[in-house]
């Protein structure tokens, strides 16, 4: 495998750092700044954004020592495995907490906001363990633009190739 180039290590670096820095970002500007209500369903929504976003930044951290060690996949990545399927549990789950807050509560400040948060951790969910959705540079642009679809993700392909290597 050969070694990845500066450009590559430094954006596998930026999005791991990016994506933990977003943590507290997200959460000051909607509680502190915002001043989001603190019901269950907004911190419901609030609570899937975050795990994913430390989810991805540790994948990120590993895709990293990945790269730099030059081995065939990130190490620990069974334990993303498990997380996919715990993820769908977690999401499944919260959609339940939101929906009964809009029950209770209809579509206010109550709801809203942890609606729109449980919809970017489904996103977020789907862009790591399956499809790649955010295309922020000219590389993934012309590919997307070329191939006229989305391509798996770094992380479903990382877990296809640790499922296909001899144990």
């Amino acid at each position: 495998m050969p070694t990845p180039s500066a450009p590559v290590t430094r954006r596998v670096r930026n999005l791991a750092v990016l994506e933990f820095v977003n943590i507290p970002i997200i959460s000051l500007a909607l509680i502190g700044r915002l001043g989001m209500p603190l019901t269950p369903a907004n911190l419901t929504g609030l609570l899937l954004v975050l795990v994913l976003l430390a989810e991805g930044g540790a994948y990120w951290w590993l895709k990293l020592a990945q790269l730099t060690s030059r081995s065939a996949v990130p190490a620990g990545i069974g334990v993303y495995r498990v997380l996919a399927r715990v993820n769908l549990a977690l999401l499944a789950g919260g959609a339940v907490v939101i929906g009964a807050g809009l029950v209770r509560s209809g579509f206010g400040t109550q709801v809203w906001p942890g609606l729109a948060l449980w919809v970017f951790a489904v996103l977020e969910y789907v862009n790591y363990f399956h499809l790649q959705l955010m295309h922020d540079n000219r590389a993934d642009l012309s590919r997307l633009a070329r191939t006229g679809r989305l391509h798996r993700s770094h992380l479903a392909r990382d877990l296809a190739r640790a499922s296909a290597r001899p144990r």
